[in-house]
């Protein structure tokens, strides 16, 4: 398999997910800007959505949407514990966490990165997201991690998103259950390798 993944970007899930499960993978380095690959090759070509992350299979053609690309990892190591069986309540579980983060979480980033955003709709938008992280560090009270002890994909795109609040402007010293998360998940080796392999 081939990750197309720009460092520290959405991608970064996957990345640590792979890493978890133990698959073998190349990584493919985007330039999201230009829309290029490293050898200077037309990204939309590969993926014409141009976003990473994007996952060109084994068995041919090609993967994209970060959580779904999750769930597709996770299902090939079904003894990493990185998802629930299929059909059981603790993977719709994770399947609720990975949607909460997706649409609450990395959406309401969005607005936060583009440097057209109107200044005043910035100051809602931090508000919001520090209404939807409140939920988040909620639901990590008295738990290891989001559905419990075991680390699932919905951990690991927490995690990415987790890095880029504080660099929006979004203060997380309220949340120590986000903080404690975060360096829990920080520690796992398999976040480790991939931080290190994106850099």
């Amino acid at each position: 398999m081939k990750l197309f993944y720009k460092a520290g970007a959405c991608s970064l899930s996957p990345h640590i997910i792979l890493r978890e499960a133990g698959l073998p993978f190349d990584l493919v380095k985007v330039d999201l800007a230009a829309k290029t690959l490293a050898d200077g090759s037309d990204f939309l070509a590969v993926n014409p959505k141009g976003q990473v992350p994007a996952l060109a299979l084994d068995e041919g053609g090609l993967l994209t949407e970060g959580p779904v690309i999750a769930q597709y990892i996770a299902d090939k190591a079904p003894d990493s514990g990185l998802i629930p069986p299929a059909g059981s309540l603790e993977r719709y579980r994770v399947l609720e966490w990975l949607n909460f983060i997706g649409t609450e979480l990395h959406k309401g980033c969005s607005p936060l990165f583009r440097p057209n955003t109107p200044d005043a709709y910035k100051d809602i938008a931090r508000q919001t997201l520090t209404a939807k992280l409140a939920v988040l560090n909620q639901g990590l009270q008295g738990k290891t991690y989001l559905t419990g002890e075991r680390f699932t994909v919905a951990d690991a795109y927490a995690f990415v998103v987790l890095r880029w609040v504080p660099h929006l402007g979004v203060d997380l010293s309220p949340f120590a259950n986000l903080a404690a998360f975060s360096e829990r998940v920080g520690a796992r080796p398999a976040v480790q390798a991939a931080l290190a392999a994106e850099a």
